[in-house]
């Protein structure tokens, strides 16, 4: 939701550049907590969770939408959030002066995102 403020909004939003950054780190630093307690919960239980939605069932056709929290999961997310939150910080400084600052944090957003969707989907 951000990013695409960051996108479209670019002009609005240009004295308000630190401040992107602060929340981009904030909300990935929310969710790699949110990973590490993942990952606490799968170390004591050792349980899998699975969830899939079925959105379309013809006679052929079913699509579905689900997903997987394992111990390799957890640990992933981990990695992600990590990552993601030591290259925003890095890159803060970094990309000060560039004219696609803004830019830069909305497409690491989509892509921290899209990374986490991907190592959760089943």
């Amino acid at each position: 939701l951000i990013g695409v403020g960051l996108l479209l909004f670019p002009t609005a939003t240009k004295n308000l550049r630190r401040m992107w950054s602060f929340q981009s780190v904030l909300l990935l630093t929310i969710v790699m907590i949110f990973s590490i307690n993942l990952s606490i919960q799968q170390i004591n239980s050792n349980s899998i969770y699975q969830y899939v939605w079925s959105w379309i069932i013809n006679n052929d056709f079913s699509l579905e939408f689900g997903y997987l929290i394992d111990p390799l999961t957890s640990i992933m997310s981990i990695l992600i959030t990590t990552v993601g939150i030591m290259v925003l910080i890095y890159s803060d400084n970094y990309m000060a002066h560039d004219q696609a600052y803004l830019r830069f944090f909305a497409y690491m957003g989509f892509f921290s995102t899209s990374m986490l969707g991907l190592v959760t989907s089943s």
